[in-house]
């Protein structure tokens, strides 16, 4: 980081003394390519180094010294005080010496007069010029510096974003877990065999969960199959009077999702659609639409279940496992994505819509 802030400074900075070179040179290349002579170039360029040295020194003694030490280094005073010595010497240079010799040969009085009054007249407006070229080293520094801390709050806002991204998305890890332990740990009591085949099942999709999940996105594929698992694993708290519907289907094997973003809503659908005493469905899918009329492929996920709300809430989607999908929705996909959720004749109704 530091490297490349040195870096943007040498080029700030440069970019600057670039700027005034070719100003110096502009009027020796104008001469040169006027008369093709070296002589006449060379002469410009004295010409404008005279001119220019004085207005050149007031912009790099601001830019250089005057504004990052001081105006921008909580010592305004300092760049204060250098400009009125600066003004000061201006002033002395030109008002304080004698007239120019040049008009020592002008023919007449009148003449001289005129020259006096054109010379005071030129040095205000130069001491001005130079006043307004300090102000202006002031305000590149000013953009300069401003463009810098958006770009520095731009970054420290993606880094938030992702730890509050991976915070978010470790939520759902441990409470997985623990859910389907507890449904292990009953099933090992009905069927042993199926108990086996069910910690090979979590072992694969704890294998994703720690390791295929890091990066930023997934293939949708693995996705897939981890939610087709983690199905199959949450119907062992199911009985006969529970339907369970599941249709995964992708088309195109190169999209890519955030990783566990759905499996907050596939558990909500088993802890507030289930009931051991009333018949219960939950139907849940997933397809991709790939319109040529669209610019990007849309994921459609959509779950249904009935509601049997528990005692520790009163509707489908109260979790905090809803809030943490809807947020990360927010910080992945915003303005990419749709959410549709109610609950009507006792079926609660999810569908997310996501613009791939």
């Amino acid at each position: 980081m530091k490297d490349r802030i040195k870096v943007q400074d040498v080029t700030f900075y440069g970019l600057q003394v670039a700027a005034w070179l070719v100003f110096l040179v502009v009027p020796a290349i104008s001469a040169f390519a006027a008369n093709n002579s070296w002589e006449d170039a060379w002469h410009a360029l004295q010409f404008s180094s005279r001119i220019m040295w004085i207005p050149a020194a007031v912009f790099f003694v601001n830019s250089f010294v005057l504004i990052p030490f001081g105006y921008y280094h909580h010592r305004r005073w300092l760049f204060w005080l250098g400009n009125i010595v600066i003004v000061g010497l201006l002033v002395w240079h030109y008002f304080g010496i004698e007239t120019p010799a040049f008009m020592d040969y002008l023919p007449n009085e009148r003449a001289k007069r005129y020259a006096v009054t054109s010379y005071y007249a030129s040095s205000v407006l130069n001491i001005f010029m130079d006043i307004l070229l300090a102000g202006i080293a002031l305000l590149i520094h000013h953009m300069y510096r401003t463009r810098a801390i958006k770009r520095q709050l731009k970054e420290e806002q993606h880094k938030r974003t992702e730890a509050e991204l991976e915070w978010l998305k470790n939520q759902l890890n441990p409470h997985f877990l623990f859910n389907t332990l507890n449904n292990i740990s009953s099933l090992i009591q009905i069927d042993a065999d199926k108990a086996q085949d069910s910690i090979a099942q979590l072992s694969d999709l704890l294998r994703y969960a720690m390791y295929e999940t890091r990066h930023e996105t997934v293939p949708l594929q693995g996705e897939v199959d981890f939610m087709r698992n983690y199905v199959e694993l949450m119907k062992l708290r199911c009985n006969d009077k529970t339907i369970v519907n599941c249709q995964l289907s992708i088309l195109n094997s190169q999209l890519e999702i955030a990783p566990l973003l759905f499996i907050s809503l596939i558990e909500n659908a088993f802890k507030h659609g289930i009931s051991s005493s009333r018949d219960s469905r939950i139907d849940i899918s997933l397809a991709v639409s790939n319109s040529p009329l669209a610019d990007s492929p849309k994921l459609v996920f959509t779950c249904d279940n009935t509601n049997y709300p528990k005692d520790d809430a009163d509707r489908s989607g109260s979790g905090i496992g809803i809030e943490n999908t809807r947020r990360r929705l927010d910080l992945i996909y915003k303005d990419r994505y749709t959410w549709e959720q109610l609950l009507e004749d006792n079926i609660y109704h999810v569908c997310i819509t996501i613009e791939l």
